[in-house]
């Protein structure tokens, strides 16, 4: 169903709004929307172009929304309808969080409902929106970090809804368990530590100072939270973009003032704190980081249990400091207020062992549909071991291996959309 159109600097934007299950296989059950935005150049917008499904990554982003016609998403409206999908729980889609979740019922039942969250039910619901504004016929689709793992769960699915597939940065395993993975990612993120340490040697002192105030003081963000030594850590989740450096730099270089005290931390430093860490706006994020590595088993905190493994990031002042990456832990169920709510649930859903598995290896070994890939060589979040092990796997995958960009490529204009077109049109696809 269209819900509205408008114009914007070249480009007519059309909202539509697809009524689906919450769970597929209940199709009587109880239902929920899903928002896309359709966007195409103004010059083409009566042109039968093909379309292209954008699937964010994640879990639990909504889809970019362009303001004009720059970066990948100008390039793939050169020739495409490009339709930007807020995944189910997110963005205009029916949304996921403390407040909509607190009607659904108490911890058991909240548990219940977010189950049906995961990558083949996004899968699903994008083919009831293929069915509504492609008449049926396959589509292309870009899938970004997350969005890969999504495309590939679409072609285990359905495949057949699919022309061609692109992927940056997400080809996850298809096997692997969530510590498997986080030990990997443990090690990159250990690396661009190092790496962003040679760059600011001086930083390495001043968050060690800066553990230490929040470890002997209580020190309050200005929504009021306290900022505990863990989530000041979190914020190494930048290091892996690239402009992640200098963002993190120049947060710390205003870290401190002088305070009738003596030096405390200033404002514009805990606000931006605030800013990198809060899940306000996407508590699916922290919710299912490491539920999409679920498939018959429970996770049980897998990133809590990796963490204490690794002594290289324990704050306790017997090595030198380090920052984590993409992992949630209990403790942000206990500090973040978007997420306190929800603790007793996210609880269940890490205990929960009956999570069906998401991929068909035999499927994706006889798998027809051309897929592009872009495997960067550094990705701090998505390792490289595993992507190079799914791309042996999935039959007609053709991967491109780079060091020269990191996990946002995609994001930094439109030079590897355009090397993934580049080898499609190669093939003739």
């Amino acid at each position: 169903m269209i819900t509205g159109t408008f114009r914007q600097r070249g480009l007519v934007c059309t909202d539509h709004v697809v009524e689906v299950p919450l769970d597929h296989a209940r199709p009587d059950g109880p239902r929920i929307e899903v928002y896309a935005r359709e966007v195409v150049t103004a010059a083409k917008a009566d042109a039968d172009l093909p379309r292209l499904l954008f699937l964010q990554g994640g879990p639990g982003g909504k889809a970019v929304r362009p303001a004009s016609r720059s970066g990948f998403v100008g390039r793939a409206l050169d020739g495409h309808r490009v339709v930007l999908l807020d995944q189910r729980g997110t963005g205009r889609s029916t949304p996921v969080n403390r407040r909509t979740l607190a009607r659904v019922g108490g911890p058991a039942e909240q548990a219940a409902y977010l189950a049906h969250f995961r990558a083949d039910a996004i899968v699903r619901d994008a083919e009831a929106l293929r069915r509504e504004l492609n008449g049926g016929r396959p589509w292309t689709t870009l899938g970004q970090s997350y969005g890969g793992f999504i495309t590939m769960a679409y072609l285990s699915i359905a495949p057949e809804g699919l022309r061609r597939s692109f992927v940056t940065g997400g080809l996850p395993t298809l096997t692997g368990t969530a510590d498997e993975v986080y030990r990997l990612t443990f090690d990159r993120t250990l690396e661009k530590n190092e790496e962003y340490f040679a760059r600011h040697p001086g930083d390495r002192g001043l968050c060690a100072r800066i553990v230490e105030q929040l470890r002997t003081r209580d020190v309050r963000m200005p929504t009021g939270e306290r900022l505990s030594p863990r989530r000041f850590q979190g914020l190494g989740l930048g290091l892996g973009t690239r402009a992640g450096f200098d963002s993190l730099h120049f947060l710390l270089e205003e870290a401190f003032v002088d305070g009738p005290d003596g030096p405390e931390l200033s404002d514009t430093f805990l606000a931006g704190v605030h800013d990198a860490t809060s899940l306000a706006a996407r508590p699916l994020y922290a919710l299912f980081q490491e539920l999409i590595y679920a498939q018959g088993r429970a996770t049980n905190w897998a990133a809590e249990r990796v963490y204490r493994e690794r002594p290289e990031f324990h704050l306790d002042g017997g090595a030198p400091f380090a920052f984590t990456g993409e992992t949630y832990y209990p403790f942000n169920f206990a500090e973040d207020p978007a997420l306190v709510p929800l603790r007793e649930t996210a609880d269940l859903l890490a205990a929960k062992d009956d999570w069906p598995r998401l991929y068909d290896l035999d499927r994706l070994a006889r798998n027809e549909v051309p897929v592009y890939a872009a495997i960067y060589h550094d990705d701090m979040f998505v390792p490289r071991e595993f992507s190079l092990e799914t791309a042996r796997a999935v039959r007609g995958l053709r991967p491109w291996i780079t060091n020269e960009y990191e996990h946002d490529g995609l994001k930094e204009g439109t030079a590897v959309l355009d090397h993934l077109l580049g080898m499609a049109e190669e093939d003739g696809v």
